[in-house]
């Protein structure tokens, strides 16, 4: 079993930047692809990215992010981190960090552990 915490969500005006984290309470952390998805009030749980396996994981963006966040992980830690920076009101939801057995994955169903979501509000 994985428990994942993520910290870092807020209220802040547009074009500021923000950190989420996601600690993950599991020995093989470094054995797990980690996602971050996004939902907003209304809307469907929607990919933001994703970072595969490793130290030197590889990264995928969706098109609304790319440019704007990064996605990193510190298996020392057992922790990923989504550096959001230029935030835009359309950033604002609920963000949560998953993990999962495959690499790679975009869609939420490919997940098998998720944390409890942090609020991400962007003002104009």
């Amino acid at each position: 079993q994985v428990q994942l915490v993520e910290s870092g969500g807020g209220l802040v005006q547009a074009g500021a930047s923000l950190r989420l984290s996601c600690a993950a309470s599991v020995r093989t952390f470094r054995n797990y692809g980690m996602g971050w998805f996004r939902q907003a009030p209304g809307k469907e749980r929607e990919f933001v990215a994703a970072i595969t396996t490793w130290s030197r994981g590889s990264t995928t963006y969706a098109d609304s992010v790319k440019g704007r966040f990064t996605l990193s992980r510190d298996n020392a830690k057992s922790t990923v981190y989504l550096q959001m920076n230029s935030l835009k009101p359309q950033d604002t939801a609920v963000y949560y960090c998953a993990a999962t057995y495959s690499d790679g994955r975009t869609t939420p169903e490919d997940y098998n552990y998720w944390g409890q979501g942090t609020q991400v509000t962007v003002s104009s």
